[in-house]
């Protein structure tokens, strides 16, 4: 493990991925976020030691180095999930490079079903806490305690400092950013009417296939995450509609220069410390 980590960080930091001080971690239909980077490298998944390739045809599978509003970032566009058949391994091994390469924060995004009724599509929910429905985690294999501490506590796994701060930037600039629990399921399936009744009772706001493993990675490793959902759709179980993948991916669309405002804004007024 130890080792296909080395080789990868390597390979990057040879292609010009110095020292970046953040991660992003891009979702559905949420990948413009790039258009707004001073580009200095780039190499498509599938040519990078160790990394899974992108099978989602919304997923562009590229790993991006460079400068937004004077800091250097490493952005992910596009993430691998259990759906796609690979490991809790796989799906969180960029973050483990990442932090090899000089993190200091990461950000993430997805898409997500609105539990919550007073949740809309086309709003924005600060992720505070999340319920891990996976099956899995990405710390449960043997040799763990060598990346990490095994038992890694999540009383608070989101930064509570830039989610203060996002919400601060939500008011100045008219966005409705609610705060709440994200819960994690595997799909690629959307959830049945019951299900979606499940997941109102034990607490859940929103619902996605993502995020949770790569937070838990994020706590393993010491390093400070916040997250958002942009929600795509409305989950009443009372009054379900059928839903499209490509009905999602345009209300991310439409939503998504809300979420660059955040982050690009948050990115601009954090201070980034040393991860140990």
């Amino acid at each position: 493990m130890i080792k296909a980590l080395e080789e990868t960080t390597e390979f990057l930091q040879a292609r010009g991925f110095e020292d970046p001080e953040l991660g992003i971690i891009l979702g559905t239909g949420l990948g413009k976020l790039v258009d707004e980077l001073e580009i200095i490298a780039e190499v498509s998944y599938n040519h990078i030691p160790g990394f899974p390739t992108a099978t989602v045809e919304f997923h562009k599978g590229k790993l991006i180095y460079g400068k937004l509003d004077d800091k250097k970032v490493v952005v992910m566009q596009g993430r691998f999930h259990i759906y796609e058949g690979y490991t809790l391994w796989d799906v969180t091994f960029p973050v483990r490079v990442m932090k090899r390469l000089g993190i200091k924060k990461l950000l993430v995004s997805n898409a997500a079903g609105a539990i919550n009724p007073e949740f809309k599509k086309g709003e924005i929910m600060l992720i505070d806490d999340h319920i891990n429905l996976q099956g899995g985690s990405p710390l449960a294999f043997r040799g763990v305690e060598h990346l990490g501490t095994r038992f890694t506590d999540m009383s608070e796994p989101y930064d509570q400092e830039s989610g203060r701060i996002m919400q601060e930037i939500a008011k100045e600039n008219n966005i409705t950013l609610h705060k709440g629990v994200y819960a994690s399921v595997v799909g690629p399936q959307l959830e049945t009417r019951a299900e979606y009744r499940y997941l109102k009772i034990i607490g859940a706001d929103a619902v996605g296939m993502s995020t949770v493993p790569e937070v838990i990675v994020a706590n393993h490793l010491g390093i400070p995450v916040a997250a958002v959902s942009v929600l795509t759709d409305e989950c009443d179980p009372d009054d379900l509609q059928p839903v499209d993948i490509y009905d999602i991916i345009q209300a991310a669309g439409k939503a998504e220069p809300q979420m660059i405002t955040l982050f690009r804004e948050l990115i601009k007024r954090i201070e980034l410390k040393p991860v140990s």
